[in-house]
């Protein structure tokens, strides 16, 4: 029923693979034997999926690799309906707000934290290719922490930034372009200490 649904076997077969498998590449050879389709067809089915912006390619030792884009829009339903861990991705029911206020909770309780914002994927109508900016004399180890409970919470990797406040307020008095175009987006302050951005 799901391949009526779907178009076709060998594109139900490939988002089985690419979605259980974030962060992994595979060539087309190597997917024709893990999803035992013919190599036509798979190829046929990888075009149209790249045209969609659900896969990635990139190329490396002469060959073409593809993986699943963590980015696409909806990544989290497809891999909600696809992955084989849905216990993992179990949050996609829980609303914008209260995601919010569990990602706010974990950043808060990194210490020095000075401002902290959050776009791209975390914000809808942010084009931003950061989701978290992360300003203060910051423990490597508590930030992972908290970028985890958010990437748990998302199902998928989450891109962050680290600054220094000295470095964050040099790049907002220069209007560097890294900084500017989180600004110019949509975004959410959680943090702002400072009131750095109050003027925005």
């Amino acid at each position: 029923m799901i391949d009526a649904l779907f178009g076709s076997k060998t594109r139900v077969k490939l988002l089985h693979l690419f979605l259980n498998s974030p962060g992994q590449s595979f060539y087309v050879r190597e997917i024709t034997r893990k999803i035992d389709e013919q190599i036509n067809s798979v190829r046929r089915e990888l075009s149209n999926m790249l045209d969609v912006g659900v896969i990635t390619s990139d190329s490396a030792d002469n060959k073409l690799y593809y993986q699943v884009n963590q980015r696409y829009d909806y990544y989290v339903p497809l891999r909600s309906i696809f992955g084989d861990n849905v216990g993992e991705i179990s949050t996609v029911t829980v609303s914008d707000e209260e995601s919010t206020d569990e990602y706010s909770v974990a950043i808060r309780a990194i210490p020095g934290l000075r401002l902290a914002l959050l776009a791209g994927v975390l914000v809808r109508g942010s084009n931003s290719t950061v989701d978290v900016l992360l300003v203060g004399n910051l423990s490597t180890l508590k930030v992972k922490v908290a970028i985890k409970i958010i990437e748990k919470g998302e199902g998928r990797d989450i891109n962050y930034s680290v600054l220094s406040y000295d470095e964050f307020s040099y790049r907002l008095s220069v209007r560097d372009r890294f900084i500017t175009e989180i600004l110019n987006g949509k975004y959410t302050i959680l943090v702002d200490k400072d009131n750095a951005l109050s003027q925005k």
